[in-house]
């Protein structure tokens, strides 16, 4: 079975969320940049530092928090913005494999995931049966991962704005109230243009 999306897969999804593909597609191209997995078949991501600093507290690992805070500011840290970014995509799996020496859970909760980078951490009020479970669906295949997508989408009440083509409305919600900063919703009308 192929790990990658195909036509069906997005008519399918598009249709039980009563959206045009085009809409779909466009949130794939943008989050996802068209592809859910790196060569090397781990699922697309993007470790977040300053998220596994609030994982590690929702955890109640504090003492963890302070040694990586002093280790490894690249992986952990209150603020997303020290210099260097999240780093380049080829590394983002590094970066989450030291991150789980800290804790496993926080950094896997940590990271966006696949076509539609939903963050881990979502995993339960999207209702996966555990965090592994939500884990081994974005290794299944990029189909799973439009799930997951889809999944977020309708808990936070988005359909409706990409049902009437409201970027800006849909940038805010899928994406947070910072999203003009990146034209986020400029780039989600752009990649929707293309397959119109």
């Amino acid at each position: 079975m192929s790990k990658k999306l195909n036509d069906k897969d997005i008519n399918d999804a598009a249709e039980d969320l009563g959206v045009s593909p085009s809409k779909l597609k466009a949130v794939i191209d943008v989050e996802g940049r068209d592809n859910g997995f790196n060569e090397d078949g781990t699922p697309t991501i993007l470790f977040e530092r300053h998220v596994f600093y609030e994982r590690l507290g929702e955890h109640y690992y504090y003492t963890v928090r302070r040694r990586a805070m002093k280790e490894r500011s690249d992986l952990c840290w209150p603020k997303p913005t020290l210099p260097g970014g999240y780093g380049l995509y080829r590394e983002q799996t590094k970066r989450l494999d030291d991150a789980a020496k800290y804790h496993r859970d926080s950094a896997l909760e940590a990271c966006s995931w696949g076509v539609g980078q939903v963050m881990g951490y979502w995993w339960k009020e999207l209702g996966y049966d555990s965090l592994q479970d939500f884990i081994n669906n974005m290794y299944e295949s990029e189909a799973k991962q439009l799930e997951a997508m889809c999944r977020y989408i309708e808990h936070f009440g988005l359909s409706d704005e990409l049902q009437r083509g409201d970027w800006r409305g849909f940038a805010e919600g899928y994406n947070g109230k910072y999203y003009y900063k990146s034209n986020y919703h400029g780039r989600l009308e752009a990649a929707e243009a293309k397959y119109l």
